[in-house]
């Protein structure tokens, strides 16, 4: 297991574990879907997998490029047995048949993607018809973003500016280029106060599922 990962997982669990109940709740009022298979890309230490869990009868992959992260979840994992699965495998090629996942959910790791495009045809794909993705970076709430700058700050003196560098590789305008070069049917930018969301849907009588 690498020191990163550890890091990771510890910071994911003392200062951010606040907003992934939010999220998961979010995620499930806007799609209207509550069971079937969920996947949470970029996972990490499965934080949000599990609370997707807990509110739903969805069973989760939590889809990780790190193996020791998917170690790390499957720690995680240990309280929803049967209901989470570490999986290790890459957003730009995931191991995941089309046509089978209700609902995708993915917090901060978009970007990090190498190629989003591609990225956001991958999801497209193992989209059931009717189903949703959700993949951005929020806070949760305008409280809690706050209240998670503060410890940060703290913790990295370079935190805003990391911040301010991450964003910058995913502008609103930058991720509708993306999106327009993927060739996805469905997607729109949702930005809201706490953070920013790409909702990728799929019809429900897709060309892509025939």
């Amino acid at each position: 297991m690498t020191k990163s990962a550890e890091g990771f997982a510890r910071v994911a669990r003392e200062v951010f574990a606040p907003i992934y109940p939010i999220i998961a709740e979010q995620a499930l009022a806007w799609s209207g879907i509550r069971d079937g298979i969920a996947l949470d890309l970029g996972s990490g230490p499965g934080l949000l997998s599990v609370a997707l869990a807990q509110r739903s009868e969805l069973f989760v992959i939590a889809l990780d490029a790190d193996p020791a992260m998917s170690r790390i979840a499957r720690t995680a994992a240990a309280g929803c047995v049967g209901r989470v699965t570490p999986v290790t495998g890459d957003v730009h090629c995931m191991p995941l048949c089309d046509n089978t996942v209700s609902l995708v959910v993915s917090r901060g790791s978009i970007y990090f993607w190498e190629d989003r495009a591609r990225a956001f045809l991958e999801i497209e794909r193992v989209l059931r018809p009717g189903g949703v993705a959700y993949v951005g970076g929020s806070f949760g709430t305008p409280e809690l973003r706050e209240a998670i700058f503060t410890k940060m700050r703290r913790r990295n003196p370079n935190w805003d500016s990391d911040v301010a560098r991450r964003s910058g590789r995913a502008t609103p305008d930058t991720l509708q280029k993306e999106l327009a070069e993927s060739g996805v049917g469905r997607a729109r930018i949702r930005e809201e106060e706490e953070g920013m969301w790409v909702e990728i849907k799929k019809d429900a009588i897709s060309p892509r599922a025939r």
